[in-house]
């Protein structure tokens, strides 16, 4: 059975200057549609106010025109204020920070995803992050995304499988990051065969 892709309004820029615009997340430490999408402490990806454990089986679709970067301020568990652009935009100037920011404006990157197989699927989601981890992570996808585009502009949309790797912190103790492990690359309305059987996770709410 096919799943169409789609990401609206999508008017793919030229290779050279999508390449060199998502080159620049690896030199560099707008909001997207959906839910939240985020690893938990525990290294489980959740997604939604109900903190959904997606099905890890799933393969999501990652719109290559949603990359972004910027700024984000964090208060007792709120956001007080946050400045995202595209990445094809130079980084947004600030104003000082909200006075009761924890850490003051803190880089930030993100893009949108859509899952297209299992039990999330249909599921369009947004991810962020200030963790080193997290940044590793986007800016080495970002940097496939660069070399896919100038290799097959027509297929610039990478398939992947959300995974996680894990660190020894001195302090912390085990550290969990995100890994995006990617599987396939398709065209921004392209069909693609559904090759992931749904099968039974045991996914569950987590808290």
């Amino acid at each position: 059975m096919n799943n169409i892709v789609k990401f609206g309004n999508a008017n793919l820029p030229t290779a050279a200057s999508l390449a060199a615009a998502l080159r620049k997340t690896a030199e560099e430490a707008a909001s997207g549609p959906g839910v939240i999408l985020k690893m938990d402490k525990t290294g489980h990806w959740v997604y939604g106010a109900d903190q959904t454990e997606v099905d890890r089986s799933g393969i999501w679709a990652v719109n290559p025109l949603s990359f972004i970067h910027g700024y984000i301020a964090w208060g007792e568990g709120e956001v007080l204020g946050e400045h995202m652009v595209p990445i094809t935009e130079e980084l947004p100037e600030l104003d000082a920070a909200p006075p009761n920011a924890k850490r003051g404006w803190e880089p930030q990157v993100g893009m949108s995803l859509k899952c297209i197989s299992g039990e999330d699927k249909n599921v369009e989601a947004r991810f962020t992050t200030t963790a080193v981890g997290g940044k590793k992570a986007m800016h080495a996808l970002a940097m496939k995304v660069a070399e896919q585009v100038e290799k097959d502009q027509e297929k610039p949309v990478a398939l992947v499988k959300l995974g996680s790797d894990h660190y020894q912190h001195k302090s912390y103790g085990r550290v969990f990051t995100p890994v995006f492990e990617v599987t396939d690359w398709i065209g921004l309305n392209g069909p693609v065969e559904e090759e992931v059987a749904d099968t039974d996770t045991g996914r569950r709410r987590r808290s």
